[in-house]
């Protein structure tokens, strides 16, 4: 099995810490695919604080036959997203992709061609982004062996001729648990454990500590699993603010999450927020 890309190590610890809270927003999100197969999943969002709502269409359609993959984005802010991918066609494990973006009301245009190659033992990936002043490269490789997982993560400007990014990361993986330590720009450091205690409960913890600073910021995260349909959810991080969540599948289809954000330094202070997900999919 090959090893996770370089984004997504330490991706169980993040995931138990950001997934399952939406407080301050409230949210709906409805998927649907057609019978020729091309799925669309349209989602809308209203912040509390300020009002302000937001919207996304992405229609997606696969052509499994020869590996494409065509999907269209739009949102409020008036932007369109294009991607052609291809996948595992000129070379097993190879994946080709060409992102383009446009908004009409400025005219601004970008461009990204991206490669991602993986087998047993690695994962790597290239990407180019498209600029007037000069593209930007970017680079990723991820070794795995026998649990163990060490990646690179660079970013180059060409318009400077300088490394805008780099990264580095150790860790170990081995099914119910995972370590992740991180080194970006030779600043912060950042590490992370994730364990599933037991069929019903996931722990994790992640921690940073950036150069020149004091103060190191940590979070410790819990879900336990109530039963097929229900969820709870708990975090807690170095601001005390303390949060809470709750997913019920209500049918099949319908999933409803509920989340709060408690300030646990102003308990009668205020700022405390609230959010509400109801997830359609049909």
């Amino acid at each position: 099995m090959a090893p996770p890309s370089y984004s997504d190590l330490g991706k169980a610890a993040r995931d138990i810490v950001s997934k399952g809270y939406n407080y301050g927003f409230f949210k709906l999100e409805a998927k649907t695919k057609t019978d020729s197969g091309v799925n669309f999943t349209s989602s809308g969002s209203s912040s509390s604080d300020t009002g302000k709502v937001s919207g996304n269409l992405e229609t997606k359609y696969k052509w499994s036959e020869y590996g494409l993959t065509f999907t269209e984005k739009w949102n409020t802010d008036n932007v369109l997203n294009t991607e052609i991918t291809i996948e595992d066609q000129l070379a097993e494990g190879l994946k080709l992709a060409f992102d383009t973006s446009f908004a009409p009301q400025t005219g601004k245009k970008s461009g990204k061609i991206k490669s991602a190659y993986k087998q047993e033992y690695v994962n790597v990936n290239a990407d180019v982004d498209f600029d007037f002043a000069g593209p930007t490269v970017h680079g990723a490789g991820v070794l795995g062996y026998q649990g163990w997982l060490a990646g690179y993560q660079m970013s180059f400007d060409t318009a400077k001729s300088k490394l805008s990014k780099s990264n580095f990361a150790v860790g170990f993986s081995a099914g119910d648990f995972t370590l992740h330590t991180s080194i970006n720009d030779g600043q912060e450091f950042a590490g992370s454990i994730y364990q599933r205690v037991n069929p019903e409960l996931e722990t994790a913890v992640n921690l940073s500590w950036t150069s020149g600073t004091n103060a190191t910021r940590f979070s410790l995260a819990s879900k336990y699993t109530l039963d097929k349909k229900a969820s709870i959810s708990a975090k807690v991080n170095n601001s005390s603010q303390i949060g809470l969540g709750y997913s019920q599948v209500l049918r099949d289809g319908v999933k409803l999450t509920l989340s709060a954000l408690i300030e646990g330094k102003s308990i009668n202070g205020g700022g405390h927020k609230v959010g509400l997900g109801l997830d359609l999919e049909a």
